[in-house]
């Protein structure tokens, strides 16, 4: 064995191996940063590293035949040994070679390739305002939104919304705990200073695992050049992130959205106002940005499609006229004339073709289209998953649910939306898990106790949930449309306990004005519950005064949404209370056919339901009861126990159909 360590000495084979290491670990660290920017496929490193073990051994047997003399290179001469030393020698030599490129390659081929494989996701936390004049905030704000907008567009990215990042605004981020809770790889934080025409933005980019800034920069432009840094950001972080980037997505990231910097400003702030999704007064000051951002620049094509969007929200919660559906459709059309290839375009006409229309085919042909532009978008999510519902596509939908949860972790809506389609399909397992989720986010979220309360209804006939979440709300800052939501769901529990002196007193406090300012087109729906609790106590002329008010108003609002389907049903019920059984059926099938279960999966059952509750207040049992054994027999949100607890089921008691029912389906709720 010393022979052989005494010729791998003569023989200079330690000087050639250690040469060697040293070339080979230096060409591997070349390879390593100079692959990924000309964008050659993972393969290639780990080619040339095989290539770099495989020469290995040979190098050494070369090293051990050869020779570098002042001569040349000479064939090294043998030591006077017996040959089967010799050749064991040269064995040995092969043998250590192999080895040693097997061991490297053990270690290195794992690490280069884990290495390589880069999670592409990222969170864009909100800018730091450092201009002087702090109403510039919203400016950090727009520079923010529209960074996150570009990279959005880029299909090999995962990016998160803009919702679930805006909660670390003004705290000092820590960036571990931040990519833990946000999923995600990086991180980019930066600054905003504008001062006059003049703009500044310092970004830097952080690894979330180990808190190390992977790559910084700054610019400083001029206000009109604002674009053209958001669009260098985006591509920036693309390249140290290492995702590839379509001509269709260059093309949309660099197209700039107005040349007016007085309109851009405009659209900011009202974009800013538009993620207040409840509150309509807010929303009311989005608008009338919006109209000045179009005014300023009527070829700003993203402001009309933000601005067609908003009205299609307002005609969906809070005001269903036949204008605001038009003003909404027209300025989509004009987004799409001036820019057919836009994505937010076509987002806008989907929720046209939606909210205005029910036409459910033809907005998910728009989402499809937005889907392709904007593959990081969960508002695009959360929609498909809202049309495929509607179609009965329960698993399609839940799925692309999901995926829009996955994109916004912080917010609250996308699992809202969940939790309807898991109670849609009678899983209160998952409906309630994915409500914990929510509360785990914001345990003071008004909407999620509502909905925990009515799952536990829903599942046991569990008033017990509902006292909770009244409890909670009780240390709720509200404001007046909180505190009439939650007065509202107090009255529907003071009925459902059939505590109706309560629940009378509860809805005449509420006032009229609040009602017309925040829900409008529910005002209706408070002289209805006062004229249940009225009946219930017996006082028939107090019920018919409140159901004659109810009637007046319905009547008033279909004058300007003709086509709701949950207003006819209403005024169907309210009908039917007056006695007037001719026209309350009448109402009731024009609201089934406005929207039928075969047409809407998701929105029909409600409407069924109504259907049944008006047959049952008329007293035909039979119909109500088959109405009722349908919707108990696919999804929907009628459950055993539900019909249990509601008073609205009494005429139906002491039905022995009924009965039967409940037994019938007992097992599968």
């Amino acid at each position: 064995m010393s022979g052989f360590f005494e010729e791998v000495k003569r023989r200079k084979v330690y000087r050639v191996a250690a040469a060697y290491i040293i070339a080979a670990g230096g060409i591997i660290q070349l390879a390593s940063a100079a692959f990924p920017a000309w964008e050659l496929p993972n393969w290639a490193l780990r080619l040339v590293i095989v290539l770099l073990l495989t020469g290995f051994p040979i190098a050494l047997i070369l090293a051990w035949a050869f020779d570098v003399t002042p001569q040349g290179i000479r064939a090294t001469p043998n030591a006077a040994a017996p040959r089967t030393h010799r050749r064991r020698n040269v064995i040995m030599l092969v043998a250590t070679g192999v080895i040693v490129s097997a061991i490297a390659g053990f270690f290195l081929l794992p690490r280069i390739s884990s290495a390589r494989k880069i999670d592409k996701s990222i969170a864009v936390l909100p800018f730091e305002n450092l201009s002087d004049e702090k109403e510039n905030a919203y400016f950090a704000d727009g520079i923010q939104d529209d960074v996150l907008t570009n990279l959005s567009k880029i299909g090999d990215l995962k990016v998160i919304s803009r919702t679930s990042v805006m909660q670390y605004r003004g705290k000092a981020p820590n960036i571990r705990d931040i990519g833990k809770a946000l999923g995600v790889s990086t991180v980019l934080e930066g600054s905003v200073r504008r001062e006059g025409n003049r703009v500044r933005v310092n970004v830097q980019l952080i690894n979330a695992a180990n808190d190390e800034h992977l790559w910084a920069n700054n610019y400083d432009r001029d206000l009109t050049d604002v674009f053209a840094i958001q669009t260098d950001l985006a591509h920036e972080i693309a390249n140290a992130l290492q995702a590839k980037l379509s001509d269709t997505e260059k093309a949309l990231m660099e197209r700039k959205p107005t040349e007016n910097g007085e309109a851009y400003l405009a659209f900011v702030q009202a974009h800013n106002l538009q993620n207040a999704l409840e509150d309509l007064g807010k929303l009311k000051q989005s608008e009338q940005l919006y109209a000045r951002a179009i005014e300023l620049d009527p070829k700003f094509a993203l402001a009309l499609a933000r601005y067609s969007q908003l009205e299609s929200w307002i005609f969906h919660i809070f005001d269903q006229t036949r204008e605001r559906r038009q003003k909404a459709r027209a300025l989509a059309e004009q987004a799409l004339q001036l820019q057919p290839d836009l994505p937010e375009a076509h987002l806008a006409m989907g929720f046209s073709y939606y909210y205005g229309d029910n036409n459910y085919d033809a907005a998910q042909k728009e989402f499809e289209i937005a889907r392709r532009g904007l593959p990081n978008e969960s508002e695009v999510y959360l929609a498909l998953g809202a049309i495929q519902r509607r179609q009965g596509k329960w698993a399609e939908s839940t799925g692309n649910l999901e995926k829009g949860a996955s994109l916004n972790p912080k917010d609250i809506w996308p699992l809202q939306n969940l939790a309807f389609n898991y109670q849609m399909l009678r899983d209160f397992d998952a409906a309630n898990k994915t409500i914990d989720r929510g509360l785990e986010i914001n345990p003071n979220a008004l909407a999620l106790w509502e909905i925990k309360s009515k799952l536990a209804i829903a599942e046991k006939g569990d008033l017990s949930v509902s006292e909770k979440a009244f409890q909670t709300a009780k240390s709720i800052p509200m404001n007046d449309e909180d505190k009439l939501v939650v007065a509202s769901g107090r009255l529907d529990v003071f009925l459902l306990e059939r505590k109706y002196k309560e629940g009378l007193r509860e809805a005449e406090s509420l006032p009229d004005d609040l009602f017309r300012t925040a829900f409008p087109q529910h005002l209706s729906g408070k002289y209805y519950l006062i004229g249940f609790a009225r009946k219930a106590l017996q006082d028939e002329a107090g019920a018919r005064a409140a159901f004659l008010r109810a009637k007046d108003l319905l009547d008033a609002q279909l004058k300007q949404s003709p086509d709701s389907p949950d207003m006819h049903i209403q005024l169907a019920k309210v009908l039917a209370y007056l006695g007037e059984k001719d026209a309350a059926v009448a109402e009731a099938r024009r609201a089934t056919e406005l929207l039928p279960e075969s047409k809407d999966a998701f929105g029909g059952p409600e409407i069924a339901a109504g259907a049944a509750e008006v047959y049952a207040i008329l007293g035909d049992n039979g119909r109500a009861i088959e109405i009722l054994d349908g919707l108990l027999s696919r999804p929907s949100a009628v459950t055993v126990q539900g019909l249990k607890v509601s008073p609205i089921w009494d005429p139906l008691r002491n039905d022995p159909r009924f009965h039967a029912l409940l037994n019938k389906y007992s097992g599968k709720s």
